[in-house]
């Protein structure tokens, strides 16, 4: 007797037990049968983003098709003059090393020499040249900035490019000038020194010589990006700077930018609040202003950097009246 499911419930309900035969499975018919899977398929992958598909299998016609599960294919070593060339391995870290000793007793060429051949920190591994400084080597006047740039990188100066020539505009506008007293024996193939022109002597016409000026950076070597320095990179290059202002012996140093400005003076104030005041380094008075690169992009500031000149070119004046 067949029982449908209803009865067969109403029989449990009732603590009946109905036995009901296993049924006997049917033999697909040939045409009935699954479809043999799909053989293997060679795929060739060009580059490890792409995927290969595991588990696909052909699919009847008009039959939904099963989702294919995606697996990332490793890229493979390409063997030996075949395929695409390996990508480059990444520069291995700089070799570091102490930085040199009896630096508070070296001259200029010796200066000079250990701050190009100089790996004290990391960021001589990506440096095209380091930065040394450039002016007059007994100068009234030196200009400190933060660290190189692109453009200064390359061409091994400070104070290059736009920021550049708008700090000799500042620096000519109170008779500065950084190519004023250059002793060229200390150049390659230069011989003399050079006397750039100064403003007009308004009695005879003639140009008044300009007072020389040593311009250099906290930094000899660029951060990389032209990000802000770090505080053990600004460590690391303290003492060459401590000894070109040593041996420069300026009458008064402009400090432009706020890396320059708080190295020099030990502080984290910000330049606005330490503007107006004469402050010192190693003795030497210490005008803070802001650097060219800034005012570059904040033209008003130009008003306050004047105002910062004009105090440094008193502070000097009375330094020579004193001296």
């Amino acid at each position: 007797m067949t029982l449908d499911a209803r009865q067969r419930a109403m029989l449990a309900e009732m603590g009946v037990r109905v036995w009901q035969p296993e049924p006997v499975a049917r033999v697909a018919e040939p045409s009935e049968q699954a479809p043999a899977e799909a053989p293997a398929v060679t795929v060739t992958v060009r580059d490890a983003s792409e995927t290969i598909a595991v588990g696909a299998r052909q699919q009847p016609a008009g039959s939904p098709k099963h989702a294919e599960t995606a697996v990332p294919r490793p890229r493979a070593a390409a063997p030996v003059g075949t395929g695409p060339a390996a990508p480059a391995q990444a520069a291995p870290a700089a070799a570091l090393g102490p930085r040199p000793e009896g630096v508070a007793q070296m001259d200029w060429p010796a200066l000079e020499a250990a701050v190009a051949g100089c790996r004290a920190c990391g960021l001589c591994a990506g440096r095209t040249n380091t930065v040394f400084g450039i002016g007059s080597h007994q100068a009234d006047w030196m200009v400190i900035g933060e660290a190189p740039g692109e453009n200064e990188d390359r061409q091994g100066q400070p104070f290059v490019g736009q920021a550049g020539k708008l700090l000799d505009q500042m620096l000519a506008a109170i008779g500065v000038s950084r190519d004023a007293g250059i002793d060229t024996n200390l150049i390659a193939g230069g011989a003399g020194e050079i006397r750039a022109g100064g403003p007009k002597d308004p009695e005879n016409g003639a140009n008044e010589p300009r007072q020389g000026v040593f311009i250099a950076n906290v930094l000899k070597c660029r951060p990389p990006g032209n990000r802000n320095p770090l505080p053990e990179e600004i460590a690391q290059c303290e003492p060459y700077l401590r000894r070109q202002v040593a041996l420069v012996r300026p009458k008064i140093i402009l400090a432009m930018g706020r890396f320059a400005v708080q190295s020099l003076l030990q502080t984290s104030e910000p330049i606005g609040r330490l503007r107006g005041r004469v402050h010192r380094y190693q003795g030497v008075p210490v005008i803070v202003t802001y650097h060219p690169a800034y005012l570059l992009r904040a033209l008003p500031e130009k008003a306050k950097a004047w105002e910062d000149l004009c105090l440094a070119l008193a502070t000097a004046e009375s330094q020579t009246r004193e001296g």
